[in-house]
């Protein structure tokens, strides 16, 4: 079977849970080539768990040793551009943990070398891979749901305590992570509301920023998502909430679509709403409608599919379930909501300022404790 050689540039909680998975069989096509670990005592720990796993210092000594012909990028979020450069520069493919930047146009940028570099560059959106997810985005695409009239998407089940926000410097902070419940949790749904959803126009939104913990960055957000076909969008979410909840409603002409505690309910109307009314003369009458609970695979999903469909990609050809060239969307709506936070204002998506919000985030730096 031929396989491909992956570099980890990165190697904290979630550095150390991809090269699990690469250590086992549940990636068969791709090997571990190398780790970047910085700290002494943990390059110790690995060297004695792993003799015969190259350990290095920095990623460019990685990219420079030819041990790998791939990488995967489990940096903080700030280091995600200058390492993607290097590692294009070097002739490496690319896959990055979300998000690409910290804004939309770093992820711009990449995209260019990666085309430039004619490499294969991919984006860690494992919950693309969901079947929960991937129903939904199919209903939307196929018609079945009629036209959508409003999407209410509820994420507060990312709950992090002040122990979180302590256990690294550049968690929580301007400096270091450019956000917080937007740019490090919720991106994962602010990524497939776009590939379920398409973008909207603009977007309103309201933030608190350190409302629940001490920290710089947003733990909690609000915000109206505008669409120009009619299509309003609900989007909440917030760090700080026990228990939390991950409940996604889609109002539409075919009825309601709720998914929510891993499962997918339909209350699907009879005939479309617009017919129903173009008929009916019941002052309080309304159309009638089936409850069907949808079933859903429960075909593994996740990290570990991200990365073979990664070594597909790149051994085969075969389309990316997470391309480069997505990896601004979810950045878009992201460094849209703060933006609107910050100056409470609408904030228009075609196109996004991109340099305005880079100046914003420059101050909120400047002014932050790092």
């Amino acid at each position: 079977m031929q396989q491909l050689s992956m570099g980890i540039v990165g190697y904290g909680a979630i550095g150390r849970k991809h090269a699990a998975s690469l250590l086992s069989d549940a990636t068969p096509r791709l090997t571990l080539g190398g780790v970047v670990i910085r700290r002494p005592e943990q390059q110790a720990a690995f060297r004695a768990e792993h003799p015969d796993i190259p350990v290095f210092s920095t990623a460019e000594e990685l990219y420079r040793s030819g041990a790998v012909e791939a990488v995967l990028l489990a940096t903080p979020h700030r280091e995600h551009p200058p390492e993607a450069e290097a590692a294009f520069a070097a002739g490496l493919h690319v896959l990055t943990e979300k998000p690409a930047g910290v804004s939309v146009r770093q992820a711009e940028g990449l995209l260019a070398l990666a085309k430039k570099a004619g490499k294969v560059y991919g984006i860690m959106y494992n919950q693309r891979t969901d079947p929960l997810y991937q129903a939904i985005r199919q209903m939307v695409q196929s018609g079945e749901l009629g036209t959508l009239r409003r999407v209410t998407w509820i994420v507060t089940h990312w709950y992090r305590s002040q122990a979180y926000h302590n256990s690294s410097p550049w968690h929580s902070t301007w400096a270091g992570e450019g956000g917080g419940v937007l740019l490090n949790q919720s991106i994962h749904q602010l990524d497939l509301w776009q590939w379920m959803f398409g973008m909207p126009a603009s977007v309103r939104a309201a933030a608190s920023f350190g409302k629940y913990r001490d920290i710089e960055v947003e733990d909690e957000v609000s915000a109206l998502l505008f669409y120009d076909s009619g299509l309003t969008g609900h989007y909440i979410t917030s760090t700080g909430e026990v228990p939390g909840s991950n409940r996604l409603e889609i109002a539409c002409s075919m009825g309601k679509l709720v998914a929510e505690d891993g499962k997918l309910t339909f209350w699907k109307t009879d005939i479309p709403e617009e017919q129903f009314n173009r008929t009916n003369r019941e002052p309080f009458g309304a159309p009638s409608y089936t409850k069907t609970e949808i079933p859903v695979s429960t075909a593994p999903n996740g990290h570990v599919a991200i990365l073979n469909n990664f070594a597909d990609a790149v051994l085969d050809g075969a389309p990316l379930l997470a391309p480069g060239e997505e990896a601004t969307c979810a950045l878009t709506l992201a460094n849209a909501m703060l933006q609107s936070a910050w100056t409470g204002e609408n904030v228009s998506l075609s196109p996004f300022d991109s340099l305005a919000y880079d100046a914003l985030l420059a101050e909120k730096v400047r002014s932050g404790r790092l």
